[in-house]
């Protein structure tokens, strides 16, 4: 009796967790191959494991035949009879050769022997899997035993599972032996054996959590709907109560907020987002934004968008960081939405109706059903089908065809108005390219004499300031603040608006353009008025001999100032005494 492997099987019974039957197979399959690595892949062999005497019989069965053709399956009646003595035995019966294990060999023990842990692995994957496989979605806790290229190898004490890099929170910092909580995210076959896959990212993770910290949750009185998870930073989730009595974020909070603080530090330190659910699409949009306030939404249900209308000072709170908040009320609500600010909503509406109100007939109340219904210009309701604009509250099917006929004339008038607005464009940038290349090689003090409101100390000012010719004077002062422009020389406004003019028109000539530059014309007062401010200034050969008469040299080198006729002769006093 082989005690010994009776034990063996004993204890990777109890080890293992397998059943018995399994390891005996195992140990069948096993000396089953061995045997065929002596017989042969054509011997009939068979593979018994003995309970009584503790041995794996292996046994060659052959056919008794009176010649042999096959040794391998066949056996002569006399060799029968030597083998076993039996007087019953005739042709065409078929015996049973026990082989002994010595004949086996060592190789072909060998073989049984990778066999056997080959079947033992095999069975062992199959009972972890089976173990685990009720499991996916459940929390389950374990000991981080080694970390492999990033992965996380943990310790389920009967089994092993993997923590995927991708499926860790980032920035979360692990070490051998640390305990560690994660969801069962799946359970795979493979040839190495089972894989368990886990996971701390995945949004599934977050509900486990609540359903542990929440009673309510657990018991079924308050569900999570939805929820939206971009890991280690932030997570939306919608809750709902089935008893009018028990408010669902209220519970998920808990006490002081014990609750959901209990999930933010098994999080690492994740915000939490916990909003009402609605089954109203609009209503929950609205709580999945805060804590942004909406001012109005439009909802477009065919494809299931919305257009959200925030204060000008919600909107950078609506989309958060990084466009982190409205990204997860979208994935929460599972709604695209799209947010805008009040002005750039009414900068839109403004357009729109300048549009629609080219609609021949159209009134304010079906031009403000039109827009409310998603019309935002003449060539859409053009393009609307007469069916379409029927259906709409307040628009019978005989109007209907009116309003698109009328959209297809303020189409086609909208369509030659920004033909010349083209037009215009591409002149004006034509004569813009023109007067900066005048502006550049037109002489020094070219044109200046031509603008009589200028005047010689005009000329002499514009010319100190570093504009050289006509070009370089219109183009800065078509281009400042009639304020700027005038306070830069100073001069009165009505002078410097004549300036301009002058200019204006001189360069209209040299271009051969029209120019529109400036939108009024001075009358004939502004030019008067400019003219005599002209004539009151001094000229500019007087003021610099005025200016050099007040500076005078004295014959050491050292500058003197005389201010009037006495103070000269007093000087020339104190200079003889």
């Amino acid at each position: 009796m082989d005690e010994e492997l009776i034990k063996v099987i004993g204890e990777v019974e109890k080890e293992k967790g397998l059943e018995k039957d399994v390891i005996i197979e195992a140990l069948e399959a096993a000396m089953l191959t061995a045997a065929r690595k002596r017989k042969g892949l054509v011997a009939d062999l068979e593979a018994n494991f003995d309970p009584e005497t503790g041995e794996v019989n292996v046994i060659e069965f052959k056919k008794v035949v009176e010649t042999v053709e096959n040794p391998d399956l066949e056996i002569t009646l006399d060799q029968a009879l030597a083998i076993e003595d039996d007087p019953d035995l005739q042709i065409g019966d078929e015996i049973g050769l026990l082989i002994p294990t010595e004949e086996l060999g060592r190789i072909a023990a060998q073989t049984a022997k990778q066999v056997i842990i080959q079947r033992v692995r095999e069975a062992d994957r199959d009972v972890v899997f089976e173990a685990f496989k009720d499991r996916r979605g459940e929390l389950i806790s374990g000991t981080v035993r080694r970390i492999e290229r990033g992965n996380i190898m943990v310790d389920l004490l009967k089994a092993e599972a993997i923590l995927p890099y991708r499926e860790q929170l980032p920035r979360e910092n692990v070490r051998p032996g640390d305990r560690i909580e994660a969801l069962v995210l799946e359970v795979r076959k493979e040839a190495r054996g089972s894989q368990i896959v886990l996971s701390r990212a995945h949004p599934d993770f977050v509900v486990k959590l609540f359903e542990r910290e929440v009673p309510e949750i657990y018991e079924g009185i308050v569900s999570i709907k939805a929820v939206a998870r971009e890991a280690a930073t932030r997570t939306k989730i919608g809750v709902q109560s089935r008893d009018a009595d028990v408010d669902p974020v209220g519970a998920c909070v808990g006490m002081k907020g014990i609750r959901v603080q209990a999930v933010v530090n098994e999080l690492r330190g994740e915000k939490i987002d916990i909003v009402p659910y609605s089954p109203d699409p609009v209503r929950f949009v609205c709580s999945a934004l805060q804590p942004a306030e909406v001012s109005r939404v439009l909802v477009d249900e065919g494809e299931r968008r919305m257009e959200i209308v925030v204060p000008d000072d919600q909107l950078s709170l609506a989309i958060g960081r990084r466009g982190q908040n409205v990204r997860l009320a979208a994935e929460v609500t599972g709604w695209k939405l799209d947010l805008h600010s009040e002005s750039k909503m009414n900068e839109r509406r403004a357009i729109a109706f300048e549009s629609l109100d080219r609609i021949e007939g159209l009134g304010e109340l079906i031009q403000q059903t039109l827009y409310n219904y998603g019309y935002t210009s003449a060539s859409q309701v053009a393009e609307s089908e007469v069916s379409a604009l029927a259906a709409i509250p307040g628009i019978e099917e005989e109007r209907a065809q009116q309003l698109v006929e009328a959209a297809l004339t303020a189409v086609a008038s909208e369509r030659a108005e920004r033909k010349i607005r083209r037009e215009l464009a591409r002149d004006q940038a034509s004569y813009i390219y023109k007067l900066y290349d005048l502006a550049i090689t037109m002489p020094r003090g070219e044109g200046l004499d031509g603008i009589p409101e200028l005047g010689a100390v005009g000329r002499a000012a514009v010319m100190d300031s570093g504009l050289c010719n006509l070009a370089e004077l219109y183009v800065e002062a078509t281009e400042m603040d009639l304020e700027a422009f005038a306070e830069a020389y100073g001069w009165s406004e009505g002078r410097a608006w004549t300036v301009a003019y002058r200019a204006e028109d001189a360069m209209a000539g040299r271009l051969d353009v029209e120019l529109n530059r400036l939108v009024d014309k001075p009358d004939e007062t502004d030019f008067a008025a400019a003219a005599e401010e002209v004539e009151n200034e001094a000229p500019a050969e007087d003021a610099a001999e005025a200016k050099a008469g007040d500076v005078e040299v004295a014959g050491d080198g050292e500058v003197s100032h005389a201010s009037s006729p006495e103070d000269a002769e007093t000087a020339e006093s104190e200079e003889g005494a």
